[in-house]
């Protein structure tokens, strides 16, 4: 499987915990569809040989800026240079405050078949703290209209470990996304990213981040609430209904190809990464004078990919251990004996056949459980 990103940088503000490369709306807007659909065909030959892509993804930013006319002029720009399977996951993130019925229903026209809604709590004071610009009845209508222009497959984001956040609030925004009966949950642990407005009222003593434990009890209560309500726990902030999975994920999870464009976007292919500039400025007048926007790139070493493997795997689904011995010809678990034997007892790494994974409990300590295994 392949996939394929697209950065629409455009916000109409700034979220107060966001480090994602993004402008406001009004810079270069009048030409950026048509630069990013240059530089998509000026890229065509980048494609993995014999790649048919199973997973396109509007991110940014908030793609829902773009009109569906431009939207759809993009993926017909994609559709020329690349071979999308028929069946392919075209997703698309949305601010609730941002659609309308109608745009809902042309972006399911020109082909759009996957929502991502950036709820993040359906409590006022939640949205007012984190600078989203809609509210809780938006975002629920929003989903409604969805639903109404054809989506099955919706998607929300969600946000725990807020300031003061308290567990039954929590459980609370868990119950309302339940009700509005969507495919796909996103569940992230509010973090503090370096040059972030939030960053910068954390360091003033402005506001109080939950401690590590707290963090930890809202997250088991996420993967206990959702076990129990059908969702597969299939990355680790990842729950789907079965058959929900997000394609784009899996492409990032299985360690898969991919390409992105738009400023900021990053490719991998062939054992190589490239990224875009973070500038949209200099991101037009690139395309424009050669056709892409590079801003580096670097071969991964055998050790390099080896590492992202376990990595990735063992926040997901796990790691194949026959298919792993076939790439890098060597035992996995062999190599870890120890680390995987003390793992193993304390109940937070299983192997089960050829597969080696993180338990519900591991995935608690998954970051450092990753740094073990290699």
């Amino acid at each position: 499987m392949a996939g394929i990103y697209l950065h629409i940088p455009y916000c109409e503000s700034k979220c107060v915990y966001c480090d994602f490369y993004s402008v406001a709306e009004g810079e270069y807007r009048d030409e950026f569809v048509s630069v990013l659909t240059e530089e998509i065909s000026c890229r065509a030959k980048e494609a993995p040989r014999d790649a048919v892509f199973r997973s396109v993804y509007f991110g940014g930013g908030t793609p829902s800026l773009l009109s569906p006319e431009e939207i759809r002029s993009i993926l017909d720009t994609l559709r020329e240079c690349f071979e999308l399977d028929e069946s392919a996951e075209v997703s698309m993130e949305c601010n609730p405050g941002t659609v309308t019925a109608e745009s809902l229903a042309g972006y399911r026209a020109c082909g759009v078949n996957r929502l991502s809604f950036g709820v993040q709590s359906f409590f006022e004071d939640d949205l007012a703290f984190l600078s989203r610009i809609h509210s809780p009845e938006q975002a629920k209508e929003s989903i409604e209209a969805a639903r109404q222009a054809g989506f099955d497959n919706i998607s929300l984001d969600l946000m725990f470990s807020l300031p003061g956040q308290t567990a039954s609030r929590w459980s609370e925004n868990l119950r309302q996304a339940r009700e509005l009966g969507v495919t796909h949950l996103s569940c992230y642990s509010l973090t503090v990213e370096l040059g972030t407005p939030l960053a910068s009222i954390v360091n003033r003593g402005e506001v109080c981040m939950p401690v590590q434990e707290e963090d930890a009890g809202l997250f088991e209560t996420t993967m206990r609430t959702l076990g129990d309500w059908g969702f597969l726990h299939y990355e680790v902030s990842n729950f789907a209904r079965p058959g929900f999975e997000c394609r784009h994920n899996l492409v990032y999870w299985n360690h898969e190809p991919y390409l992105g464009f738009g400023p900021s976007a990053h490719s991998f292919t062939d054992g190589k990464r490239t990224w875009n500039v973070t500038s949209i400025d200099r991101y037009i007048g690139m395309v424009r004078t050669s056709g892409t926007a590079r801003a580096g790139g670097e071969r991964l070493t055998r050790d390099q990919l080896r590492t992202e493997h376990v990595y990735l795997g063992l926040r997901s689904k796990g790691i194949d251990l026959e298919e792993f011995r076939a790439r890098f010809g060597s035992d996995l678990v062999e190599d870890n004996r120890e680390r995987v034997r003390m793992y193993v007892e304390r109940g937070l790494l299983a192997v089960e056949g050829n597969r080696l994974f993180v338990t519900p409990a591991g995935f608690l300590l998954c970051d450092e459980i990753c740094a073990e295994i290699n």
